[in-house]
C-alpha cells in the first residue's frame, strides 16, 4: 500500500553515516594486535674470547617494539542536565518565591507541581541557548552592562522590584506592604514618586566586537525567563488536568484530584498572572510579545483538541475527513505545535533576544527553528509512550489519549494500513471495546515505528539548524538533546 508522506517529510530507515555526530564519547578506531617482541635470530653459545662475545653480540637482532598507534579520541559530549545542574536546582528553589499569595491555600496549590520531580526541559532549553549565544548579538555588551549596573533594570534584585508602587499593585509578591492589607477605610491620594532617569551605557559598550562569552555567563533576565516558561508550562498542566479529568500527574494525585477543579483552575490563572508581572520586568518588549503569544497558543491548541473530541457538545465545527490525508495530519501537527512546541520555540528565541540579539541576526532564528522541531519531536515521542509505557514510567495513566477520544500519530498511521481504524476514530473510541481494538490495530501496524521516524526527522532537523553556532559545551548539549528526545522512555 502506498504511504502518504507526512507534511512533505520523506522519512527513511536507512542510517546515514554522514549525519552521525562528529563528537562521540568513545573512539571506535579498530586496534590491531601486535606481539611484544620480534623473533630473535639463534646465536651460538659464547666460549672464551671477549672479542668473540662482541662479534656474537653484534649478530643479535635487536628487539623491535611494535608501537600501537593511539586511537583518535574526541571530547566527550556533555550531559545537558549535568552541565546546568546547579543552575536548574537554584532555579527551582528561587521559583517558589514567586508563587506567594495572601491566600495560603492558593500558595499551596500553585506550588504543588513544582514540589515533585519534573524534566525541566523548557527552562533547560532557555539556559542552554543563553549560553550558546551570549556574546554573539550586537546588543550583548549593553545587556551585560545592564545586569551589572545599579538602576539599569537588569540586576537580579531589580527583577523582584515592582515597576509600580506596591500599594497600587496590592500584590503579595514578594511582600505586601502593611498599609495595603487593610480595606477598612477609603484610599487616599498619594504623591507620585520622583522620576528617576536610567543610567546611560558608556560608549565602549556599543562598540565592542561580538564574541561568544565564557560558558558560565547567564544574565539574571535569562534565569528569570527560564522560571517564567516553567510557570507557564505548569499552569497549562493544571488546566489540562481539569479538562482531561486526569487522576495522576508526575506519579502523584493530580491537582484536581487533590484540591478539586475550581481551585485548580484558579491556581493556573494565578500562575499566569504571576508570569505576566515577572515578564513585564524583563524590560524587553519583543520577549513580552513572544511569551504572551505562547499563552494564546496554548488556548488555541486546546480548542483544536476539544473541537476534535467534543465539537458537537460545545457547538464547535467538527467536520472531519473520512480518509487519512494531509488535513488530518496538519491539524494533528498544528495542535502539537500550539500545545507543546510553541513554548519551547518561543522561549528559546526569547532567551537569545535577552542576550542582545537584534533584528537581522541569525541567532534567534536558530533558537526558534530548533525549539519548534525539538518540541514536535518531543510530543510525537510522548504520543508513542502513551501506547508503549506504563503508568509507573509516565507518572500518569497509559493509554489516556484513546480514552479521551484522541487519535495521535500512531493511530493515524495505523489508519493508513487498517481502514477499520477510521470508524473508531470517527466515533472517538466511545463504544465498548473501541480502545482495546484501536490499541491492537496500532500494535499490528507500523504506526509506532513510523511515528518515531517522523520524530527522528524533526529531531535531526533541530540538530542541523545548530550548524551556524560556534562550538561550545552548550551547543554540544543541545545536540545531545536531539538524540535523547527520540530515545527517551520517560
Amino acid at each position: 500500500m502506498r504511504r502518504w508522506s507526512v507534511a512533505g517529510l520523506r522519512v527513511t530507515r536507512q542510517i546515514n553515516t554522514a549525519s552521525t555526530p562528529v563528537a562521540t564519547a568513545v573512539s571506535r578506531t579498530r586496534r590491531k594486535c601486535f606481539s611484544g617482541l620480534a623473533p630473535q635470530h639463534k646465536i651460538p653459545p659464547s666460549h672464551s674470547s671477549s672479542s668473540q662475545n662482541v662479534a656474537q653480540s653484534s649478530t643479535r637482532t635487536a628487539p623491535v617494539l611494535n608501537v600501537e598507534p593511539k586511537p583518535q579520541t574526541t571530547k566527550a559530549r556533555p550531559d545537558p542536565y549535568t552541565l546546568l545542574a546547579p543552575q536548574l536546582d537554584e532555579l527551582r528553589q528561587t521559583l517558589l518565591n514567586l508563587l506567594g499569595s495572601s491566600h495560603p491555600s492558593l500558595t499551596e496549590i500553585a506550588q504543588y507541581y513544582f514540589l515533585h520531580p519534573s524534566k525541566q526541559l523548557r527552562p533547560l532549553l532557555v539556559l542552554l541557548f543563553s549560553q550558546a549565544t551570549n556574546g554573539l548579538g550586537r546588543g550583548w555588551n549593553e545587556k551585560l552592562w545592564a545586569a551589572e549596573c545599579e538602576g539599569a533594570g537588569g540586576r537580579a534584585t531589580e527583577l523582584d522590584r515592582p515597576l509600580t508602587r506596591p500599594d497600587v499593585l496590592n500584590d503579595w509578591n514578594p511582600n505586601m506592604p502593611d498599609y495595603t492589607a487593610s480595606f477598612s477605610s477609603t484610599f487616599s491620594l498619594r504623591s507620585p514618586r520622583p522620576p528617576q532617569d536610567p543610567p546611560t551605557p558608556p560608549s565602549y559598550v556599543s562598540n565592542a566586537t561580538p564574541s561568544l562569552t565564557p560558558l558560565s555567563t547567564l544574565l539574571p533576565t535569562q534565569i528569570r525567563l527560564a522560571q517564567i516558561v516553567e510557570m507557564i508550562h505548569v499552569a497549562s498542566l493544571l488546566h489540562d488536568d481539569v479538562i482531561d479529568k486526569s487522576p495522576l500527574r508526575r506519579g502523584v494525585a493530580s491537582a484536581p484530584a487533590a484540591f478539586g477543579n475550581k481551585l485548580t483552575v484558579l491556581a493556573g490563572d494565578f500562575l499566569l498572572g504571576r508570569t505576566s508581572a515577572a515578564l513585564s520586568r524583563l524590560g524587553e518588549t519583543e520577549v513580552v510579545e513572544l511569551i504572551a503569544t505562547v499563552i494564546a497558543n496554548l488556548v488555541e491548541g486546546e480548542i483544536l483538541q476539544l473541537k476534535a473530541v467534543h465539537g458537537d457538545e460545545l457547538g464547535l465545527d467538527n467536520s472531519q475527513t473520512v480518509s487519512v490525508g494531509r488535513d488530518n495530519w496538519n491539524i494533528y501537527l498544528q495542535k502539537t505545535y500550539l500545545k507543546t512546541a510553541s513554548l519551547m520555540a518561543k522561549g528559546a528565541r526569547a532567551a537569545v533576544v535577552l542576550g542582545g540579539c537584534r533584528e537581522g541576526e541569525v541567532w534567534k532564528e536558530i533558537a526558534y527553528a530548533y525549539g519548534r522541531n525539538l518540541g514536535i519531536a518531543f510530543q510525537l515521542v510522548d504520543d508513542i509512550l502513551d501506547y508503549e509505557a506504563g503508568e509507573s514510567t509516565l507518572g500518569k495513566p497509559g493509554g489516556a489519549d484513546l480514552r479521551l477520544g484522541l487519535a495521535t500519530g500512531p493511530a493515524l498511521f495505523a489508519w493508513e494500513e487498517h481502514p477499520e481504524m477510521g470508524p473508531l476514530i470517527e466515533r472517538k473510541f466511545r463504544e465498548e471495546g473501541d480502545v482495546e481494538l484501536a490499541r491492537d490495530l496500532v500494535r499490528r501496524s507500523s504506526g509506532v515505528e513510523r511515528t518515531r521516524d517522523l520524530a527522528r526527522a524533526h529531531a535531526d532537523k533541530a540538530r542541523e539548524v545548530l550548524g551556524p553556532l560556534p562550538d561550545s559545551d552548550a551547543k554540544a548539549a543541545l545536540e545531545v538533546l536531539t538524540e535523547r528526545v527520540v530515545k527517551r522512555t520517560w
